[in-house]
């Protein structure tokens, strides 16, 4: 007699539309299948990255080109702590002296350390391009994976639902410039590993793996960690409520391997948490709680996303101003409902997948109803949280789209699997000939629509390369070591203009390709004001601001003598060696400016600079 399925390894949630026996594992052996599966997700990275390879020295992305820039100085910063023994926590190499803490940002350290080597040898630009268009592709591999070894058995089916979770439009917009959050190989795998808790005797080594993959995400991004947090705890009762009597009976062995793997990843974060919210250079929550309002606006659901076949860039200027986290466009979301409400009645899995969706597409409304760029002033969800609620407060709404985006993965796969085992029609009497030629011509035209629902409503949202700009190279005088004479250990180099969140994308760069052989004042990073409430960036000095202003207004400013002695405080703070100002659209008023402030530079190779290591 058959049964619902109920895989062993994901025991209890993997009850799909098809019937087997229990006794039934998953292969595991790799087939060509997998291996033509793997091979077709790499070449898709390839494809995402290919802007970035015409010129891979040369080029950031041009959505997000400071971004883009602080992960290459990232991946500089795990091969400089490798490199000279350091504390990758923390780094004094940017924002001198005050330092910046690494595990209060984005760091990606479960990335960057491992890859040091190849950063040491290729450079950071390259081991960026190539880390991107791979973590599109292992994140897409991993969850091939658990698609087809736990929940659907058609290989086509998998593949479908992997292809989507590793390259979603949301995971592709976030490719511009966020490896962090492309980077999630391992949540398919922690996911696997939550629901396994549950088999008997095997309670104490699925908490231990469970343990060290939540140990390692953390060190990769610890947002999208709370995220499949957030969807699993939603699974777990959602599931309770569905199989009370089965939950009831497993919530002991559950709950004594999560108590393992919650010990395991304690003690193996412990100091590095601590680290983030009390170390030097840590904050509370950001200032005025500036994503609070990012909520998904009602129209983007079933928008085409720009970097896709089917995208427009014009969209984004009525409702592209937050992320785009969900865009997945109206035949996609058309396709999705209905698959739900065919699969709901048949599937646990697709009761579960309906829950997440409502659920956290709910959620990611915001504090205000945004609908096609305008606001409604109808509340939304998170206006009932408080915006400084701890962890809550540092939270995009949008971004919890990001679950609705894996519900809407797993349920491609449930649907293309769905279509691929009908292909048999029910007999269970003898039937006339006529019948059965007419059952077998139904279900070929059922096989047929099905896939190309599915088909076409993907095809828009084929990815296409990421869209990439030209950056200036540094200076000849940086990238040959000629400033080296000019800064003794214990000062820094300040470039011009100084780097921050808005300004000096290239002398950011400066420091990020040179290895960070010289530290520099400033930078793009999360860091405390004086309150101690996080911001973008080092509060401004009188003179990095009269830079900015300078530079926005393209004249030189009436220069006085506090002006002078205030640079030259400044540059007392930052331990200041010499200042260099190379190749800049803005180069002559700049030049100007810091004549008036410090006297006639010197033009050494192709940079004018200001030697003050006397005057501070």
């Amino acid at each position: 007699m058959a049964v619902p399925v109920v895989n062993p390894s994901l025991n209890p949630v993997s009850e799909t539309v098809e019937t087997r026996s229990t006794t039934t594992r998953p292969r595991r052996r790799p087939t060509r299948a997998d291996v033509l599966a793997i091979g077709a997700y790499v070449l898709l990275g390839v494809v995402v990255c290919l802007n970035y390879w015409a010129d891979v020295n040369n080029r950031v992305s041009s959505h997000l080109p400071t971004d883009h820039s602080w992960f290459e100085w990232l991946f500089a910063h795990g091969a400089y702590s490798v490199q000279h023994l350091e504390n990758p926590l923390f780094t004094a190499r940017q924002n001198a002296p005050d330092g910046v803490n690494m595990m209060a940002n984005t760091s990606l350290l479960g990335v960057t350390l491992p890859l040091a080597p190849l950063t040491m040898l290729l450079g950071p630009q390259v081991v960026y391009a190539l880390y991107l268009g791979g973590a599109l592709a292992a994140t897409a591999g991993t969850s091939y994976w658990m698609l087809s070894r736990h929940l659907v058995r058609s290989r086509a089916a998998a593949f479908v639902g992997g292809a989507f979770l590793g390259f979603a439009p949301g995971i592709v917009h976030h490719a511009n410039g966020q490896p962090n959050f492309v980077s999630n190989f391992l949540l398919p795998l922690i996911v696997v590993r939550v629901f396994r808790l549950v088999e008997p005797g095997r309670w104490r080594r699925n908490g231990l793996v469970l343990g060290l993959l939540v140990a390692y995400q953390i060190f990769i991004n610890e947002e999208m960690l709370l995220l499949t947090a957030l969807a699993c705890l939603v699974v777990v009762i959602a599931y309770a409520a569905m199989r009370p009597r089965v939950a009831w009976a497993r919530a002991g062995t559950f709950a004594a391997g999560l108590g393992v793997g919650g010990g395991v990843a304690l003690l193996l974060t412990a100091y590095p948490i601590w680290f983030q919210f009390n170390g030097p250079q840590s904050y509370r929550g950001l200032q005025g709680g500036v994503f609070h309002s990012w909520g998904e606006d009602v129209v983007a659901f079933v928008t085409f996303p720009r970097d896709t076949i089917a995208g427009d860039e014009a969209v984004e200027a009525t409702i592209g101003m937050t992320e785009q986290n969900t865009w997945f466009g109206w035949p996609l979301v058309l396709l999705s409902v209905v698959a739900l409400a065919l699969l709901v009645r048949r599937s646990l899995v697709a009761r579960i997948l309906a829950v997440l969706v409502v659920v956290f597409s709910v959620a990611a409304l915001g504090p205000e109803i945004r609908f096609n760029g305008e606001l409604t002033g109808i509340a939304g969800p998170w206006s009932y949280i408080p915006a400084d609620l701890p962890l809550v407060e540092m939270m995009m709404p949008t971004r919890l789209t990001l679950v609705t985006t894996a519900a809407l993965g797993v349920l491609l796969a449930l649907a293309w699997d769905a279509v691929a085992r009908s292909h048999r029609p029910p007999v269970p009497a003898p039937r006339a000939p006529e019948a059965t030629v007419t059952d077998r011509r139904r279900l070929r035209w059922q096989h047929v629509v099905g896939y190309a629902a599915i088909t076409l409503a993907l095809l828009p949202l084929l990815p296409r390369p990421l869209p990439a700009e030209p950056v200036d190279a540094p200076p000849d005088f940086i990238t040959s070591g000629a400033w080296r004479p000019y800064v003794p250990d214990g000062r820094t180099l300040v470039p011009v203009p100084i780097p921050s969140n808005v300004h000096g994308l290239s002398t950011l760069r400066w420091s990020a390709l040179t290895g960070h052989e010289f530290p520099i004042p400033a930078g793009y990073f999360i860091g405390p004001n004086e309150d101690g409430e996080g911001v973008f960036g080092a509060p401004n000095r009188p003179t990095s601001t009269l830079i900015y202003q300078t530079m926005d207004a393209g004249e030189l400013p009436e220069i006085s003598d506090e002006n002078r002695q205030q640079a030259v405080a400044d540059l007392r703070f930052w331990r200041a060696s010499v200042v260099v100002l190379g190749a800049h659209p803005r180069e002559p008023v700049l030049r100007e400016l810091l004549t008036a402030l410090l006297g006639e530079p010197q033009r050494v190779d192709d940079v004018w600079l200001w030697d003050v290591r006397d005057r501070v």
